[in-house]
């Protein structure tokens, strides 16, 4: 029996756990991206150097190497190539099109209007010249994004008009095909919500949501710093966008995937799909449903990208209350270690850390710039409330300037 071969879009560290899934389901891998020296290449069968955003440089060797599936998990500029690939290989996979609508935010926000979900109001752009002509009708503040970047690159909020053509600017330069977008700054009640979903057939079978942190005092306060779970919604609100997710699905003819969805809840109450991309998210978080749950994402969308049978993609209960913290300094230096106090080191269930002692590490800008990640369990919802508030406290990076 030959066996199956799997192409992995990218080489971040986010890729070793769908690495190691598919070498214990007996999958040959092979990863394909620009820079050789990217950590997954060492831990994969075969390397490829390829653009992943070269569409049809990819498909040439996709070809080539005769490939039964691809996955672009974690690594947002890979998706849209990995459904091309799917689509003209006749690969399993989503649909090409609907793939590029939930991948660039202008047509997704126009896709939502169009078919009755809430959404802030926005406007796409093709140069500064043309957004700060259309000033007027913004209501502010307003959030400033590329439509193609992932990891909070190029993304800004504004709250007055003088600031707007400066945050133009930094959107532009992050974006890779020269389109911006200014939206409508949805103020939250609670956290916003971003994890990993699962749909079999174009069903969803697991869906999931989290509390997103962020740290107000990083160089990039939109970049998240930690994760907990369960979510502050209300398990109406959850129901709600549940029903409201499986509802975009359907009107995509999406299939069987696994998605990083973005939600929250106004504080005029009402529930907003943010993004939804069909790829496992950064920061580990398909990783997190597995502790949190048993569910585990991360194989069955390894199953599905090669044509076999997704199992056990079940909704189940939160074993516990979870917390991931990302790891992160505000200020450059060398990393010299981790101090974390007594009061929580027995809640720690994993740590993973990136760097190693007297490397240089940078200014928390951007998810790149992470450090590592630590993540706690706690028995009930006043310890994890007492975590979560806390934390920073708790935690020390410790970083020689």
């Amino acid at each position: 029996m030959k066996q199956k071969k799997l192409m992995l879009l990218g080489g971040l560290r986010y890729l070793l756990p769908v690495i190691d899934a598919a070498h214990k389901l007996g999958i040959y891998v092979i990863t394909c991206d620009y820079l050789p020296d990217n950590i997954a290449h060492k831990y994969s069968d075969e390397y490829r150097n390829v653009s992943i955003v070269d569409k049809e440089a990819v498909l040439a060797v996709a070809r080539e190497l005769q490939i039964d599936g691809i996955m672009s998990f974690a690594v947002d500029p890979g998706v849209i190539t990995a459904a091309y690939v799917q689509e003209q290989m006749g690969l399993p996979g989503n649909p090409y099109e609907s793939v590029c609508i939930l991948q660039n935010k202008d047509r997704f926000r126009d896709f939502l209007t169009k078919n009755g979900f809430n959404v802030p109001k926005s406007m796409g752009f093709s140069s500064v010249e043309e957004a700060m002509a259309e000033r007027y009708w913004f209501p502010w503040p307003v959030i400033v994004k590329p439509t193609d970047s992932a990891g909070s690159k190029g993304v800004t909020r504004v709250d007055r008009l003088e600031d707007l053509e400066v945050a133009l600017k930094v959107a532009f330069e992050h974006s890779l095909s020269g389109r911006v977008i200014v939206e409508e700054f949805i103020e939250k009640q609670g956290c916003s919500s971003d994890s990993d979903c699962f749909s079999v057939d174009g069903r969803l079978k697991f869906v999931s949501f989290s509390a997103q942190r962020f740290d107000e005092d990083a160089p990039n306060p939109y970049t998240p710093s930690a994760f907990s779970w369960p979510s502050t919604f209300t398990k109406e609100q959850e129901a709600e966008l549940t029903s409201e997710i499986q509802r975009l699905l359907t009107l995509l003819g999406m299939r069987t995937s696994i998605y990083n969805i973005e939600t929250r809840v106004g504080v005029n109450g009402k529930p907003y799909i943010m993004e939804v991309s069909p790829r496992g998210g950064g920061n580990r978080l398909a990783e997190m449903v597995r502790f949190a749950t048993g569910v585990d994402l991360i194989t069955n969308a390894v199953r599905a990208a090669v044509g076999e049978e997704v199992v056990n993609v079940e909704q189940k209960p939160y074993d516990g209350h979870w917390a991931e913290v990302v790891l992160h300094t505000n200020k450059p230096g060398f990393f010299q270690g981790i101090k974390v106090s007594s009061r929580i080191k027995d809640k720690i269930v994993d740590l993973n850390l990136w760097v190693g002692t007297g490397e240089a590490v940078s200014s928390f800008s951007g998810a790149n710039n992470t450090i590592g990640t630590m993540i706690f369990r706690f028995k009930s919802e006043e310890e994890l409330k007492d975590f979560v508030q806390n934390y920073r406290c708790e935690i020390e990076i410790l970083i020689k300037h």
